[in-house]
């Protein structure tokens, strides 16, 4: 049994360099997303937030998602996704809702 979990924690070390997953909502990997592609946003919809099209870490390559409306949250905003390099990887925040007051601009709110 103790062989079993030494063999499985020795094996997901060895993908730690390749990406790792520090949070549910935090990606990081060595490897560049792509441009980003032209994508016209609709026009507003009562209700909806506009989810901008991404690229997000998949199967141990950079994958597009395609922008989609979700429903809005009163008093909530939507950060989008983005990524960011520090230090040479690029750290993906997965985007998702802030209360309120302690949102950041964001021109897609509805």
């Amino acid at each position: 049994m103790i062989k079993k979990v030494l063999l499985a924690a020795m094996l997901a070390a060895s993908f730690g360099g390749i990406a790792t997953s520090v949070t549910a909502a935090t990606v990081i990997v060595r490897v560049a997303p792509p441009p980003l592609r032209a994508e016209v946003a609709p026009p507003p919809r009562h209700g909806y937030v506009w989810v901008s099209g991404h690229w997000e870490w998949r199967n141990r390559q950079h994958q597009w998602v395609r922008g989609t409306w979700i429903r809005e949250r009163r008093g909530y905003m939507y950060n989008q996704p983005t990524w960011v390099e520090r230090d040479g990887r690029w750290n993906m925040n997965r985007g998702g809702w802030t209360r309120g007051d302690r949102a950041p601009n964001n021109p897609n709110r509805n």
